[in-house]
This record gives C-alpha cells, structure tokens and sequence, in this order.
C-alpha cells in the first residue's frame, strides 16, 4: 500500500491499497474512511493513526482497571493528570537510563510523560475521555 516507502499514506494510496484488497466502494466512501483513519487532518494516515483506527473496543474490565489507575494518578482529583501528578508519582532514579549516567532525571521524566500524551494533542495533560 506504501507505495512511495514513507510510512504514511496519502488518499491515492489509500484508495490503489483498498483495491489491490478488492474493497470496491464509491469516492466519496474511500474519502469518507480515508478522514476517518486520519486523525489529525494532515492528509495523509500514518501508521499510528491506521492503529488506532482498528483498535477493538476495551472490554468495561479493562475500562475499569484504567479508571482505577487514572484516580490513582489524579492527585487533584480534577479529572486531568497534570505533570505535576505524575512527578509526585514517578521516581525517575530508578530507571537504567538515569543509574548508568546515559539521561538525567528531566530527561527520563520526558520520555516517561510520552508515554502518556497523546501524539494528536500534545498539551502535556491527560484527560479523562471514553
């Protein structure tokens, strides 16, 4: 589908890989899935953007679990993990990065917070949405 070997796809790409899988649909359908599948409006669908497309559901155990997790980390109890919650949580010495001297501590806090935020809205909080 790639044709162009650049990790992301652009609506011709798109449209050639859905027939090459013989899905035959109208235009304005593959134009409608196509915006579907791009998250972030760039025209283009990257790989993380076709994941998370396809994502099952979470079952309402593994909602739970999360919910539970978040109050955890919502100190403030403001339905918003802030960066702040997440430093009185996390102990960045602890990580192998920072004990062989390879990152310092903001640097292991950084990375750690990417894990979080979400690569469509990168405004350094973590809300609560279903």
């Amino acid at each position: 589908m790639d044709d162009n070997n650049n990790r992301t796809l652009d609506f011709k790409e798109f449209v050639k890989g859905l027939n090459d899988y013989a899905v035959v649909m109208e235009k304005e359908e593959a134009e409608e899935l196509f915006r579907r599948f791009d998250k972030d409006g760039s025209g283009t669908i990257d790989f993380n953007e076709f994941l998370l497309t396809l994502r099952p559901p979470m079952s309402r155990a593994r909602k739970e679990v999360i919910m539970q997790a978040f109050r955890k980390l919502d100190k403030t109890g403001d339905g918003v993990i802030t960066i702040e919650d997440l430093r009185e949580v996390y102990n960045a010495k602890h990580h192998p990065k920072y004990q062989n001297g390879d990152w310092t501590e903001e640097q292991v806090f950084r990375k750690f917070l990417d894990n979080f935020d979400s690569p469509y809205d990168k405004d350094g909080v973590v809300s609560k949405r279903a």
